[in-house]
This record gives C-alpha cells, sequence and structure tokens, in this order.
C-alpha cells in the first residue's frame, strides 16, 4: 500500500536569491516536460557539436554568495568548461539559462533572477511561459538585457485566425545567439499531446 504524506515535497529545494533563502515549489507536469523536451534539444546538439554541456534543474549556480540558483537549463560552452565542479555545482557564469515559468516563481524569474543574470553577465537568458506558449529571449549587449524576440507557438485553430500579415511574421524555431547553427522548434517544447 502507497502511503500518502501531508508534505506536498519531501525533500525541500531551495535556491539563495539576493542573501535570502528560498524554497522552491515542485514543478508540474507542463513545467517538467517542456525543461526535459527542450534540454534534450540543446543537449543532443552541443553533444553532436562538442560545443559543451547542458544542464538541468537542481544544480547549484554560484554566481555569488548572495545568489545560487537552480536554473531550469544551464548551458556552459566548452571554452567555459572550468566553471563545472561536477561534484558540487557550477561556479560562475554560465553562457546561458532557460527559466520556466510557474506561479510560485514567476515574479522571481522575471525581476531578481533575471537582474542577476543580467548583472553577472549570462550572455543569453530565455524565459518560457508553459500557459501562454511564448519564450522570450534576453540577449546581453554592453551589461544590458533587451528583448531579442518573443516567440509565440500557436496551435491550428490559433493560427489560423491570424492575418496573413501575422502569419508571415511568426516564426517557428529560436536560434540561439551563442551558436548560430543551433535551432529549437517552438513545437517540440509546446506539444503536449502524446
Amino acid at each position: 500500500m502507497i502511503k500518502i504524506f501531508n508534505e506536498p515535497e519531501l525533500y525541500p529545494i531551495y535556491e539563495i536569491i539576493n542573501g535570502e533563502k528560498i524554497k522552491k515549489r515542485s514543478n508540474n507536469a507542463y513545467h517538467s516536460f517542456i525543461v526535459g523536451a527542450l534540454a534534450t534539444r540543446l543537449s543532443n546538439y552541443f553533444h553532436d557539436n562538442g560545443r559543451g554541456k547542458v544542464f538541468i534543474n537542481s544544480l547549484d549556480v554560484h554566481l555569488s554568495d548572495e545568489n545560487i540558483f537552480k536554473p531550469d537549463i544551464i548551458v556552459v560552452t566548452k571554452e567555459n568548461a572550468g566553471l563545472v565542479n561536477w561534484n558540487r555545482g557550477i561556479y560562475g557564469v554560465p553562457d546561458m539559462v532557460v527559466e520556466v515559468l510557474s506561479r510560485s516563481t514567476r515574479k522571481i524569474d522575471l525581476t531578481s533572477k533575471k537582474d542577476s543574470y543580467e548583472a553577472c553577465g549570462v550572455k543569453e537568458y530565455w524565459i518560457v511561459d508553459p500557459i501562454s506558449r511564448v519564450v522570450d529571449v534576453y540577449l546581453l549587449c554592453d551589461g544590458k538585457y533587451f528583448l531579442d524576440e518573443s516567440y509565440a507557438h500557436y496551435n491550428e485553430e490559433e493560427f489560423n485566425e491570424l492575418t496573413d500579415e501575422e502569419k508571415a511574421e511568426v516564426k517557428n524555431e529560436i536560434k540561439l545567439s551563442i551558436f548560430e547553427d543551433c535551432f529549437v522548434k517552438l513545437e517540440d517544447i509546446f506539444s503536449y499531446d502524446f
């Protein structure tokens, strides 16, 4: 017989954000699927091309003593391999970070964490919204993030409701700025159907 626990998390996970210890909640199925799907696409590219490694959530990224985050997806290029301590986490600034929004992390991902990634020099920051099926790609330029592109995934019905001009503007894949030959299709990360 399976025992049901009242505690929602048996093993709580924490981050240090601006010196404050913050408990992370368990992820829902949308969040988990997106992290897995996107990490798989990125990992395949980096593995096949020998350009670096992709790590997923629960790995500590030590940006500073005041900011130790557990991003959903972390990309470290081969040139920055020295940041990776295989037993303890990442010490320094990864090349790219992805955060998938949830009700409990939305505000922090869009403010404190975004500001910290910017200040530390993370070159590319993706914010993925599983509900609206949008990926906002921020690129670092002169020490500041600018929104490079906002990619929206439309189902067939939504796409058919767009005007011809709107349809022409739709982008179905995201190109990484750190490697211009790496693309991720939106349908690969937002296709929830079995």
